[in-house]
């Protein structure tokens, strides 16, 4: 299926609704862009409610609440243009939008997706995974046509991000029978993050963000895996493996190469799976 440049004849408020919508999230609610960067990131058919469980039920996508926000967008958008805008289109314009608003680049997004008409929670099963090393991560996303440079350069999108001590904490204690806590993780911090994540932690929520920088769109993921301060064994491993590692390092130094590439990475990821006979869904939770 062939992505437009434009698309925004058939509704040109398309953009500017999405946009509102989502500032207006944002104020309400900080955590708003690394969830729908993350919604872009993983899901595939979004929000359709079966009565088995949907891709966003899976358990790579618990900590996507954020999916209310696509259904007010798409509320509006049906308002304003009934059964136009698909909600894949509005999860890819949301997710430029919320670089923006977080201090990063900007770009064109290729419109005229469709929805698809099926959605399962095994499907996130194929997803690229927090302790995959960077073999793994490269054959993942060789598999959906993206090269090394797209691994590196999406894997910035952490930047915004958080991670539940569940997907972290077992670099902490107990690593290996040589190692109690991973080698590959800087001492100073792997103490920090003990004492966010204590032994037998009760609190589910409990959890550190993904760069230092917090709720900024910058280039401190990669200054933080170049200390041996990358949170997740899919971050750190990034500087291990020399397919990766000059690139890591190469955007530490230079914020601004990072974000040239980033949007075009962004739009190369969003051409992946594009559903050929779908739908324009009225409603993002449910086929037509």
């Amino acid at each position: 299926m062939q992505l437009e440049k434009g698309g925004n004849e058939t509704c040109p408020q398309v953009e500017d609704i999405i946009y509102a919508t989502i500032r207006n999230a944002t104020t309400y609610d900080v955590k708003v862009p690394a969830r729908i960067l993350r919604m872009f990131f993983t899901i595939v058919s979004l929000g359709l409610d079966p009565e088995n469980k949907a891709e966003k039920d899976g358990h790579i996508n618990l900590s996507l609440a954020a999916y209310e926000v696509i259904d007010d967008a798409k509320t509006k958008l049906e308002e304003s243009c009934p059964e136009t805008v698909s909600c894949a289109d509005i999860i890819a314009i949301a997710a430029r939008d919320v670089v923006v608003l977080s201090g990063g680049p900007s770009w064109s997004v290729l419109k005229g997706r469709k929805d698809g008409r099926i959605s399962r929670a095994e499907d996130t099963e194929n997803l690229p995974l927090s302790h995959d090393n960077a073999s793994q991560l490269i054959q993942s996303f060789s598999e959906r046509g993206l090269s090394v440079k797209d691994l590196v350069t999406l894997s910035g999108g952490h930047t915004l991000g958080r991670s539940r001590c569940v997907e972290f904490d077992y670099r902490l204690r107990d690593f290996s029978s040589d190692h109690d806590t991973d080698p590959t993780l800087d001492p100073e911090f792997a103490d920090e993050l003990k004492r966010t994540c204590p032994k037998n932690n009760k609190d589910p929520d409990a959890g550190e963000n993904l760069d230092s920088s917090g709720l900024g769109f910058d280039n401190d993921y990669y200054k933080q895996i170049v200390r041996d301060r990358g949170l997740l064994v899919s971050d750190q491993t990034l500087l291990g493996d020399h397919r990766t590692r000059w690139r890591v390092k190469a955007f530490a130094r230079y914020e601004r190469l990072f974000f040239l590439e980033f949007g075009p990475a962004m739009v190369r990821l969003g051409n992946v799976g594009v559903v050929e006979s779908g739908e324009v869904r009225v409603n993002c939770r449910v086929v037509n």
